[in-house]
């Protein structure tokens, strides 16, 4: 009988993070989850954790699965133009560490949050993921690539009131593409999607963009 591979998450305990757990947890997967040591009572019961650093990939890559499914989460929280230097020192640096990590554990599949791209703001946080991306592409490992602009959900409601701005801008034909790359989508339809990327693998690098993650629920 086939069982699923196990899944390796990295920043569990964050707002994407604890409820993807809890989605895997419910459908049945095994998940694992890095923790930073004093964090990992902040999991979904049901999850295993591994302590360790992930800006270090030495600290945590030998207890990656072998063949594991590999969600990277990390992330610079609520971005903003004067992050910059973190964008550079945490999201780009932990993908670096996720993928020797994940390259050491033989991943059958490396799943990434991105962000919508290209967008006429948030230059350097786009800049960043981007080259996060190439990397991910110039690993070898199969991979999606989901491309948010903004998760709306507890806590990040304010940009509800731009709602109808979106919908005007998808009825003129010159915005439309844009408006459509850089929707906005809510939490649960960015856990069903992540989901779904666990339980169908790519081959070899697939994308997803907002307006597919949409229609996930």
């Amino acid at each position: 009988m086939q069982t699923n591979p196990p899944v390796f998450i990295t920043g569990g305990t964050g707002y994407l993070g604890h409820a993807l757990i809890t989605e895997l947890l419910t459908r049945g997967n095994r998940v694992i989850a890095l923790a930073r040591p004093g964090s990992a009572h902040k999991l979904p019961a049901g999850a295993a954790s591994v302590l360790g650093n992930a800006l270090d990939a030495a600290s945590y890559a030998a207890q990656v699965p072998h063949g594991a499914t590999f969600v990277h989460l990390i992330g610079v929280a609520h971005p903003a133009p004067a992050k910059t230097a973190q964008f550079e020192s945490i999201d780009l640096a932990s993908v670096v560490a996720a993928l020797a990590a994940a390259r050491e554990a033989q991943a059958a599949h490396f799943i990434y949050v991105s962000v919508a791209q290209p967008a006429p703001v948030m230059r350097a946080y786009q800049d960043v993921r981007a080259r996060a991306e190439a990397l991910i592409r110039a690993s070898g490992i199969p991979a999606t690539i989901v491309r948010p602009w903004y998760v709306l959900g507890p806590g990040h409601r304010w940009p509800y009131l731009l709602l109808p701005f979106y919908w005007l801008a998808e009825c003129v034909p010159v915005w439309r593409a844009s408006a459509r790359r850089l929707r906005m989508v809510t939490l649960a339809q960015m856990v069903s999607t992540l989901a779904a990327a666990v339980a169908q693998p790519a081959t070899g690098v697939r994308v997803i963009e907002a307006d597919e993650i949409v229609r996930t629920l």
